[in-house]
C-alpha cells in the first residue's frame, strides 16, 4: 500500500510538471488581455480589440484577464486531466487519513523510537493503545531502516538498548514485548521526560 501510494504521489507531481495550474492552462487556451502605460494619458490602458471577440476570464488574485480562444475539445482535455489529478488527491488524502496514519501520521524518517506512555488508560484503553501501536509497527515501522520502543514507567523499559534494524524478526519481536507488558499506574512527568532523553540520547535516531 504504502509502494502504491508513492506511485500515486509521484503522479501528482507529474502532473505539476504537465502544466495543470490555473497559470499554466490560461496559457494554453488563451491569452492575457494587456495593458500598457500611454504617455500622453499618464496611466495604464488596456488594448480594446478583443472585447467582444473572445469570452474572457478575469483572475480573482490579481485581476488579470485572459481572452480564451481554445476549441471546445482542448477545454474538454484540460477538464478530464483535472478530474484525474482530482481523484488522485482524493485517493491520497484517503490512504493519508487511514489505518495507523490516521492515528500517528505517516513516518517519513530511516530511524525512530516510538516512546510509550500510556498515562492514565484503563485495562481496555491499553488494550486500544497495544493496537494502535502494534498497527503502526506492521504497517509503517516495516517501511524503515532502524526502531525501538521504550515505555515510560517508574523503572524504564526498552525492548531494546539502541534501535535496531527493521526485519519480519525483530516486528515480530518488539510487537509480542508489547503485548507482554503489564497494566501499570500512570507515569510521572519525570518518567516521561526520562523516557524521551533515553530515546534522545541513541544518536542513530533521527525522531
Amino acid at each position: 500500500q504504502p509502494l502504491i501510494s508513492s506511485s500515486k504521489w509521484l503522479q501528482l507531481h507529474g502532473l505539476k510538471r504537465n502544466k495543470l495550474s490555473l497559470s499554466q492552462i490560461l496559457s494554453q487556451i488563451g491569452f492575457q488581455h494587456r495593458k500598457d502605460y500611454v504617455t500622453t494619458l499618464g496611466k495604464l490602458v488596456a488594448s480594446r480589440y478583443a472585447d467582444g471577440l473572445f469570452p474572457q476570464y478575469k483572475r480573482a488574485q490579481d485581476g488579470s484577464v485572459y481572452n480564451l480562444t481554445a476549441k471546445k475539445e482542448l477545454i474538454l482535455h484540460f477538464l478530464d486531466c483535472l478530474m484525474g489529478a482530482i481523484e488522485l488527491y482524493k485517493q491520497r488524502m484517503e490512504w493519508l487519513t487511514s489505518e495507523s496514519r490516521q492515528i500517528f501520521g505517516v513516518i517519513q524518517e530511516r530511524c525512530i523510537v516510538i516512546v510509550l506512555d500510556f498515562g492514565t488508560a484503563a485495562p481496555t484503553e491499553f488494550d486500544l493503545c497495544r493496537d494502535a501501536l502494534t498497527m503502526v509497527l506492521l504497517e509503517q515501522v516495516t517501511q524503515i531502516a532502524k526502531f525501538n520502543l521504550i515505555r515510560a514507567a517508574q523503572d524504564l523499559m526498552k525492548w531494546q538498548q539502541k534501535s535496531t534494524p527493521v526485519s519480519e524478526h525483530t516486528v515480530k519481536s518488539a510487537v509480542t514485548w508489547l503485548w507482554k507488558l503489564d497494566h501499570m499506574t500512570a507515569a510521572s512527568h519525570t518518567n516521561s521526560a526520562e523516557a524521551l532523553l533515553e530515546a534522545m540520547s541513541d544518536e542513530a535516531v533521527s525522531s
